[in-house]
């Protein structure tokens, strides 16, 4: 269910430099006096397509505001990731509640062979050939949690040189 990309502009007409996919929207209802009474969750996934990314979900009456709040909590929680050449630098398994993703590096053509929650992760952060499989839960707000999460771990062989004072 993730939309194509779309370059959002704020109230003054400045485009935004994030990439916005729209994971899920979810419809909730509640049973009033009057009949049925409806709220909308969506889930919104934002990045630079350049190593940042970030998730957010917000709620409304409506689905344009739900995207609007979705949007401006995205923004507010990027993460950088390490991205070599397109890929990523090592095999990485994230967990998010029941939900667990493992990312395999793949080598260049391959594209992303993922499902649409993961996927949308993957191309806003600005991988180009990753190789993954989700076990566990099937809820795409807790796949991209997850996949976030492996992304987070991330490390380059620069950063560990550094971190252990050692050659490699």
């Amino acid at each position: 269910m993730a939309k194509d990309n779309r370059q959002r502009g704020d109230k003054q007409g400045r485009q935004s430099a994030f990439v916005e996919k729209v994971v899920k929207i979810k419809r909730c209802s509640a049973v009033v006096k009057g009949g049925r009474r409806f709220s909308f969750a969506a889930m919104v996934v934002c990045g630079d397509g350049k190593g940042k990314v970030g998730c957010g979900y917000g709620k409304a009456n409506e689905v344009p505001p739900s995207v609007e709040k979705a949007v401006k909590q995205a923004e507010r929680s990027l993460s950088t990731v390490n991205v070599v050449n397109g890929s990523i630098p090592h095999k990485v398994i994230g967990r998010y509640g029941a939900g667990k993703v493992v990312l395999v590096p793949a080598r260049p053509g391959t594209g992303i062979i993922a499902g649409a929650s993961v996927r949308a992760v993957c191309e806003a952060v600005g991988i180009h050939d990753v190789l993954t499989k989700s076990f566990g839960s099937t809820n795409p707000v807790i796949l991209v949690k997850a996949t976030i999460e492996g992304l987070k771990q991330l490390r380059t062989r620069d950063d560990i040189q550094r971190l252990r004072g050692v050659a490699l």
